[in-house]
Order: C-alpha cells, then sequence, then structure tokens
C-alpha cells in the first residue's frame, strides 16, 4: 500500500470556487480509479489560490485480475444476432460460453500497475473537470479541442509513493516540481511524496489546509482587535473568502477617518465587506469603530505599515462615494422620490413598481381596518380577534395605526430609486428606514420601511411590530395572489419570483403573531373582477403544501399534517395548527392509542358494508331494547359529541380531545359483547349507525384514518 499526491498548479483559483472544486475533484478521483477496481482507505482534498491538490491513502500497487461477463443472446438466436454479439466482443463463437441455452463472453482481464491506471484517470479528469467558468490559453486556445481550466495550468505533481507517475496533458508533464508563495518562495521546490508535501510548502510559506488557514485568519483578527480594546464582528463568509485569498495570511488593523461613521453602519460594512473583504470592528459598546482588518498574502518587512495605508487609501475613496450618495439621497424625501417608481416595470403583466405601491398600500390598510392586524394598546397587536366575528368599530389606536400601515407601504419601495441602493441593492429596506428616520417620520413607519422584506429565510427575525406585520404581510400577499393571477406559479426547483419564500414568510408571521387571517377572504378581495377561481384554489393549495412543509421541518409527523388537514376546509391556519399540536400530543398517548384501534376498528366495518353516514337510528328510535354495551356507548356518544364539540368551537382541541378519549373503554366494550351485523336488520342498521357516529364524532377534530398504527 502506498499514497498517492496530485497537485494542479495554476494561476489564481477564485475563493468562491474553491471547496466545491476539492469536493469536486475527490469525487471524479474515486469514481476515475474505481473503474479499474481500485479504491483507496482515504482521500484528502485541499486548495490554495493557486493549487489543487489531492491525497489518496493506501492504495495497493497493482488492482486485481478480474473476470468480466457479458450476456448474449441464446444459443438459439438467429446468425444476425449471434454475429452482432461477436463483433462487440471481439470474439470468436467458440469462444463464448453457454449456460441455460445463453451465450456470454467471460473476458479475463489481468491486474494492472496502479501508476498505469492513474497516468489514465487524471488526464480524464482534469479533461472533464466540472469548472463554473473555465478558459483556454496560448497558441493552442486557437483549437477548441485544447484543455480548459479556471486559469492557465502551470505544473502537474502526481507521485504515488516517492516515484513520479509519468503522463502529459496539453505539453503539461507531471513531475515532483512545484512553486512556493509566489513573493516569499518564487522558485521550484521539489516533493518527495504525499508525506512531505504539507510541510515542504509550509517551509515556503504555503499553508496548504484551507480550514487552518481560516483559523489563523480567526484568531490573528481577534488578537489585534483586543490589543486595541476592539471585537471583530463575526463573518464565517468573509473568513473563508480571505483563506481562499491567500497562501500565508496574514491579518493587520487599519483605521479611516470616524467622520465617515455619519453613513449608516450597514453601508459602511458592506462597502468594507464587498468591495475590500475587510472585517469590521466595533467597540466595547457594540458601536461600529472607525477601524478595518484586513488580510496580506504576506509578512511585510514594515510589519504592514504600507500595506495598510494601501488599503486604507482605497478604502476612503469608496467611503467618500458612499457619503456622497447618503448626502445627496438626504436632499430628497421618500415621498419624491416614490413618485419615481412609475418608471419602473414591476412586471410586464402587473404595472410598474408604482402600481405594486398602490395595491400594497390598500392592502395594508384593509389588513388593519379588518382587525387582522390590530394595534399593540389594544392586547391584540397580535390579531387574535376570531376571524369570523364581526369587526369591532375602529378605535383611535386601529385609525392611527391604518394610517401608519398605508404611509409606510406607500414609501417602502422609494429608496429603490436612491442613489445608494442603486450601489448597493442589497440595502434596499435598510436605507429607506434610515431616510425615514432622518424625515423625522413615525419611527413605526420607518421600521415597517426597513423590516417589510422580513423574513428573507428560515433564520431571520420574523416582524412583530403592528405596522412593520401589515405592511410586510401586504407586500407578501399582493405578490402571491397577481403572480397566481396570472398564471406565474412556481414549478419544480423554478420560482423565479421567490414565491415560496413569500408565503413561508406570509406562514411564519401568521404563527410568531397568531394573526387570524383568513385566506379565502383575502383571495376574493384581491381577485375582486378578476376572480380565477382556479387560481385561488392552486393559491390556497399552494399555502397548505407550504405549511406541510414548514410543519414537517419542525418534527411534525406526517400522518398528523394529513389527518387535520384533510377534514378541515378552513383556513384558519392558527386553528388548523392548534389541531396538529393537540391531535399530535393526543395520538402519542395511551388513550389516544387505544381510540385509534376502535376508530379503525369502526371505521373498517363502514367501509365494508358501503355506509357513509350516520343513521338517525342510533342512540333514538330503537325498535328493540339495546344491550348494556350498546347502551353505554350510546350515553358515552352523547356526551363525548356534544363536549367535543362545544370544545372545538372554543378552539380548545385539547379539551376535544379529552372528551374523544372517554369513548376509548365504552367502544371497547361494545366491541367485545355486542355483535354489529346482527341477523336483525334493525339491530344491524342502529348498531351500523352508532359505528358512524363514532367516526364522525372523530372526524370532527381529525381524520383518524390517515394516522399510522
Amino acid at each position: 500500500m502506498t499514497d498517492f499526491l496530485l497537485e494542479l498548479l495554476s494561476e489564481e483559483i477564485p475563493a468562491r470556487m474553491q471547496e466545491k472544486a476539492s469536493a469536486d475533484l475527490a469525487r471524479l478521483f474515486e469514481a476515475e480509479i474505481a473503474k479499474a477496481g481500485l479504491a483507496a482507505q482515504a482521500i484528502e482534498t485541499y486548495a490554495t489560490p493557486r493549487r489543487l491538490a489531492l491525497i489518496a491513502r493506501a492504495l495497493p500497487v497493482a488492482t486485481q485480475a478480474v473476470s468480466e461477463e457479458t450476456k448474449g443472446p441464446k444459443s438459439s438466436a438467429p446468425p444476425q444476432a449471434l454475429e452482432g454479439f461477436l463483433r462487440k466482443t471481439g470474439l470468436t463463437r467458440e469462444q463464448l460460453t453457454e449456460r441455460d441455452g445463453v451465450l456470454f463472453a467471460i473476458v479475463e482481464k489481468p491486474g494492472r500497475a496502479t501508476a498505469e491506471v492513474l497516468a489514465e484517470a487524471i488526464p480524464a479528469i482534469v479533461r472533464a473537470f466540472p469548472w463554473p467558468k473555465s478558459m483556454r490559453w496560448g497558441d493552442a486556445s486557437l483549437s477548441t479541442a485544447s484543455l480548459r481550466w479556471v486559469r492557465p495550468l502551470q505544473g502537474i505533481v502526481a507521485l504515488l509513493g516517492e516515484e513520479v507517475v509519468p503522463f502529459e496533458i496539453d505539453g503539461i508533464a507531471s513531475g515532483a516540481a512545484t512553486l512556493g508563495h509566489r513573493f516569499h518562495h518564487p522558485g521550484m521546490i521539489t516533493i518527495g511524496s504525499a508525506q512531505d508535501y504539507a510541510e515542504k510548502l509550509r517551509a515556503c510559506h504555503v499553508i496548504l489546509d484551507p480550514a487552518e488557514r481560516r483559523g489563523i485568519i480567526e484568531g490573528g483578527a481577534r488578537a489585534i482587535a483586543q490589543a486595541r480594546g476592539l471585537h471583530v464582528v463575526p463573518d464565517a463568509g468573509l473568513v473563508a473568502e480571505n483563506a481562499g485569498l491567500t497562501e500565508w495570511p496574514v491579518p493587520l488593523l487599519g483605521d479611516f477617518d470616524p467622520s465617515f461613521l455619519e453613513v449608516p453602519r450597514e453601508v459602511i460594512q458592506l462597502t468594507m465587506r464587498t468591495n475590500q473583504k475587510y472585517f469590521a470592528c466595533v467597540d466595547a459598546s457594540g458601536k461600529l469603530a472607525p477601524n478595518f482588518i484586513c488580510t496580506a498574502n504576506i509578512v511585510a518587512e514594515d510589519g504592514g505599515a504600507a500595506i495598510v495605508a494601501g488599503n486604507r487609501k482605497v478604502l476612503v475613496a469608496r467611503l467618500s462615494d458612499a457619503k456622497f450618495f447618503w448626502e445627496q439621497d438626504l436632499k430628497t424625501s421618500l415621498e419624491d422620490q416614490a413618485k419615481k417608481l412609475s418608471q419602473i416595470v414591476f412586471h410586464e403583466k402587473l404595472g410598474t413598481v408604482a402600481d405594486k405601491v398602490e395595491r400594497v398600500a390598500k392592502l395594508a390598510r384593509w389588513l388593519v381596518e379588518e382587525g387582522i392586524v390590530a394595534p399593540a394598546e389594544a392586547g391584540a397587536a397580535t390579531g387574535r380577534r376570531d376571524a369570523s366575528s364581526p369587526a369591532a368599530p375602529a378605535s383611535a389606536g386601529a385609525t392611527r395605526l391604518a394610517d401608519m400601515a398605508e404611509q409606510a407601504a406607500r414609501l417602502a419601495k422609494a429608496d429603490l430609486v436612491t442613489g445608494m441602493v442603486g450601489e448597493f441593492p442589497e440595502l434596499q429596506g435598510i436605507m429607506g428606514g434610515y431616510y425615514a428616520q432622518a424625515e423625522g417620520l413615525p419611527h413605526e413607519v420607518a421600521d415597517a420601511i426597513r423590516d417589510h422584506y422580513k423574513p428573507v429565510g428560515q433564520s431571520d427575525d420574523v416582524p412583530t411590530a403592528p405596522v412593520t406585520v401589515a405592511v410586510s404581510l401586504a407586500d407578501k400577499l399582493d405578490s402571491l395572489c397577481q403572480f397566481f393571477r396570472i398564471g406565474e406559479v412556481p414549478t419544480g426547483s423554478k420560482d423565479p419570483f421567490a414565491l415560496r419564500r413569500s408565503m413561508l414568510g406570509v406562514l411564519s408571521m401568521i404563527q410568531q403573531n397568531v394573526l387570524r387571517l383568513p385566506l379565502h377572504k383575502v383571495m376574493e378581495r384581491e381577485f375582486v373582477g378578476t376572480m380565477d377561481y382556479g387560481a385561488g384554489t392552486l393559491l390556497m393549495d399552494f399555502a397548505v403544501d407550504r405549511l406541510k412543509v414548514q410543519q414537517r421541518d419542525k418534527g411534525v409527523r406526517s400522518d398528523v399534517i394529513d389527518a387535520t388537514f384533510s377534514r378541515s376546509v378552513e383556513d384558519d391556519l392558527v386553528r388548523l395548527l392548534a389541531r396538529v399540536k393537540a391531535l399530535q400530543a393526543f395520538v402519542s398517548t395511551e388513550d389516544g392509542v387505544n381510540l385509534l384501534a376502535g376508530y379503525k376498528r369502526a371505521a373498517n366495518i363502514l367501509k365494508k358494508e358501503g355506509v357513509d353516514a350516520p343513521s338517525a337510528l342510533a342512540g333514538e328510535g330503537l325498535k328493540y331494547s339495546p344491550e348494556p354495551a350498546e347502551a353505554a356507548l350510546i350515553s358515552a356518544l352523547d356526551v363525548a359529541e356534544t363536549t367535543a364539540e362545544r370544545a372545538v368551537a372554543q378552539e380548545n382541541f385539547e379539551g376535544a380531545m379529552a372528551a374523544l378519549a372517554g369513548l376509548r373503554g365504552p367502544i371497547d366494550a361494545f366491541f367485545d359483547s355486542v355483535t354489529v351485523n346482527d341477523v336483525d336488520p334493525d339491530k344491524r342498521t342502529a348498531r351500523l349507525g352508532l359505528l358512524a357516529r363514532i367516526r364522525g364524532a372523530v372526524h370532527r377534530v381529525a381524520d383518524f384514518s390517515k394516522i399510522e398504527g
């Protein structure tokens, strides 16, 4: 057994491509050598800005001899079929083996030296490598058959043990020599084997392992910040990016003019991160400090002073641009900015952004006026009013909330036409909030403008402030209704308008704020005059499907979800999820398990007998004297049905389950002592009706037929 080392040296590999390239190299290598029957004990891959490397541990020195068997035609097949098979295999009829009337071609393949296998495998891997972007270079680039690589390939190290595996790719021959650090050790170095590879590179100022480089950057940045009483703003993605840009990372601390801190914090941080790959720092109070940390790729003789000065100069130019945009944008009110939205097309079938703003503003106000989103002082900022009850008369608080929700909605998209958002699209909403604050608008309005896109992802904060909730809901509901109305429905992995994200945002806000939001009522309002019932049905199905996915991700049993959703025709998701929660808890109890067994026994008999509805004879007007267990079940059902129905109306689903649990004993006793399919037709009819009552009582909460067990 011996180790194999492969290094592919090139011009700089983009940092964003390195991690996937490492995984692709391991995957392709493993698959390619497997074709020859080879397998490594372990495969390690590494990436630096200039090299992609692989070490395959404990490869055998040669492959095993193998016998390849190919099934052919029957021995009685026509001559044409036999001739075709012989041409394919290169054998004669006498060399074929016959078993059970079928011909087989058996070819014995001798073992091969591992070096020989690798010499064929590596060029195939390099030529098939799936870079997101690649290029040709030099004179060979005139031919489309020439090698493509992410950047010009400069050298190949291929060592099996201490021996070079000889091959050539587009004039680049494999060998044992590579280059060290571009500046600290630009000369050639010779690698002895996989065992000394990493240490020889380290001696030449190249740290091979990306994880080690990330650790150096994180630890070094933390240390130099703490020495100045500062803290680094955590950013794992930026750490990884800097590790992908350096082979010998050296964090350095710099500063800039504190006057730039007048610009919003997010602008400064985004400028440093996106344009310069710098880390931001905060002071002990968490306030942004006029400092930055850059990552050099060399150990400078002056301790990095010149590097810091150069980076400061570039950063100051960037911050000056940002400050200019900030100051210019402040000269125009958001209301005047919003007038420009009529010049931006939202969608060719849905009009301009101004048209969307108009719809969202009206919908945000409607959500408040309907009591779906209520003022915080009412104790119902979360909209806890029963959606089926009439709206209460508008209070002063509700009127003020409606006014602010409409105002925020009309200004929420205004920052799209500002210079700052034009430069940094990631800051849409955030900048609008800052501009609203600068204008002196109510903080509720400014906050709603800032946060109306939230929640953007599963880990994002869910708005709870009433004005923000109204605007965020209206924005997302408008997108969902309008795009479904014109047939732009997500399909498979395609969701160009992020409607899945919008729906998950709606669902999260409904649950977080316990909103009684009747989705059908919203759709009727949004589709007024152009109601497409097909689109409305699709949208409701879409909402339910997203809710099911969300609940499964939270650990709710799939069968419990299906049982609850299949029986419910309501679109009050708060009530629906309360059913799910109560049912999941109930079916895991002994009473739940036993009631489920009794229910399924009753349901199976009803299905076999073709009974779809409860009988009017069950429990009253009987033409015979019921047996004791039968009478006990009738009495228990009388109580359970009434109690469960009352509990469901009060949304006390735990109470409804408890009432149903009381049927457990009477059902068991009934099946133990009473014959359902009695020869007396009156008894049979009445008892089947009794079973139908059991099924109907349970179905008031959920369809137990969907529950496993």
